[in-house]
């Protein structure tokens, strides 16, 4: 809104009014917004949670200083939604397709977590939204973020060309012309680091590009859905998902800084997406909302963001990453949520399968998901196939590690990209 404002204001020739037009001016409003409203009125809904009584359901599972987080208020994933949305809406260009799918995603995924905490607290016990309905949930998600990228004629990107320059050896990266509605996406190790979809369904014909389309639609879905459950898993220790997708935010942030601007696109040679850059006023949003909500989910925890935040901040992040066309850049961005993922499935396998075949279940993990396994020591008389560590870890410690481990999958993966 303050957008339209002062693009009104320098038409009438208002001293400073261009600001708005620079995406580095308004993606600081917007981080700087988004952690003041996160941090004042963060602790109003704080206050108001605990009036209400939404505090988090714990079941004793053996772990030190778990029963003490019983009745802690739920639900704060509320303040990182409001703190994303306003500053987006108020510097935020809003007629901005990448926008508005970005301020959609919020607010369904929002919606959907809030449904399951809510359930959650009127029944009084842990088990929430069906797990079909979830699934249901993000995979509307899905197809209303790939048909839109299908049907938008914003939604196109700037193919690059590599040159060799004959005087001194050197390569040189331009771009076409005209910008193209394309299956491409960006993947490491190869020479231009671009792929497309429908190289695939090549088999298909003069309807090659067709079937393209509808594989990077099955992608979106998996990405969604995959990355949305992993971060809901790994929001089990206090400041574990919020700090991890807070560095996860600075890498995409960056990704779409560079992707959205010609000139380092080129030097970097990566894909260029115009209109991309508008993302970044939106990820900056959400930096600024998840440090803001840090203050308060610190340990030790004075408020949870419950299945409304988790499932909200995995589904944002990625959507964000297919729409700058890095969505198989995930799994190593993301891979601490993948990890927390494979670790339920490993042990409950493993479990069934040793049930089965011996009468009684056997574990790989201590616990799942993983950030528990080190949370619990080793020889206590549970029957795991890992045991280290044999002390456990402090929470406080094991979250830092996390983020370190965070910290370090982002710089790999922008190492990725220049190794070709």
């Amino acid at each position: 809104m303050l957008y339209y404002l002062f693009d009104y204001l320098q038409t009438v020739g208002f001293p400073g009014a261009r600001l708005m037009d620079y995406i580095t001016f308004r993606s600081g409003c917007a981080l700087m917004l988004s952690l003041f409203i996160a941090l004042v009125f963060g602790r109003k809904i704080i206050d108001r949670l605990q009036l209400m009584q939404v505090g988090e359901i714990i079941r004793d599972l053996g772990l030190e200083g778990q029963m003490q987080k019983k009745g802690t208020p739920t639900m704060g994933g509320v303040i990182i939604i409001i703190s994303i949305l306003i500053p987006c809406l108020l510097v935020g260009n809003l007629s901005n397709v990448y926008m508005i799918l970005m301020l959609v995603t919020t607010m369904w995924l929002g919606t959907l977590g809030f449904l399951d905490d809510y359930l959650k607290m009127s029944r009084h016990n842990k088990d929430g939204m069906s797990g079909k309905f979830k699934i249901a949930g993000q995979i509307g998600l899905g197809l209303v973020v790939g048909i839109t990228m299908y049907a938008s004629p914003d939604v196109v990107i700037r193919e690059n060309v590599e040159t060799d320059n004959i005087q001194n050896g050197e390569l040189v990266v331009t771009y076409k012309a005209e910008n193209i509605k394309t299956t491409q996406t960006t993947i490491p190790f190869v020479k231009n680091n671009n792929f497309d979809y429908a190289y695939l369904t090549q088999w298909m014909g003069e309807h090659a590009q067709t079937g393209g389309w509808i594989l990077f639609v099955i992608v979106i879905i998996i990405a969604i859905s995959g990355t949305s459950n992993g971060a809901n898993l790994t929001d089990g220790l206090d400041g574990l998902c919020t700090g991890i997708s807070a560095i996860i935010g600075v890498a995409l942030a960056i990704m779409a800084y560079l992707g959205g601007n010609i000139i380092y696109s080129s030097y970097l040679n990566i894909m260029y997406i115009p209109g991309s850059e508008e993302l970044v006023v939106y990820m900056s949003a959400f930096i600024g909302a998840l440090i803001g909500f840090l203050w308060y989910n610190a340990f030790p925890a004075q408020v949870f963001m419950g299945d409304t935040g988790s499932l909200t901040l995995g589904g944002i992040i990625a959507v964000f990453a297919i729409l700058i066309h890095k969505e198989l850049l995930i799994p190593l961005l993301c891979a601490i949520f993948f990890i927390e993922d494979l670790s339920v499935m490993l042990q409950v396998t493993y479990f069934k399968y040793t049930k089965k075949r011996y009468g009684a279940g056997r574990r790989i993990f201590k616990m799942t998901p993983l950030h528990h396994h080190f949370q619990k020591p080793g020889n206590s008389g549970i029957d795991a196939i890992l045991q280290a560590p044999l002390r456990a870890i402090p929470e406080s410690k094991i979250v830092t590690r996390f983020w370190i481990i965070g910290i370090f999958l982002a710089a790999i993966t922008f190492v990725t990209l220049k190794i070709r």
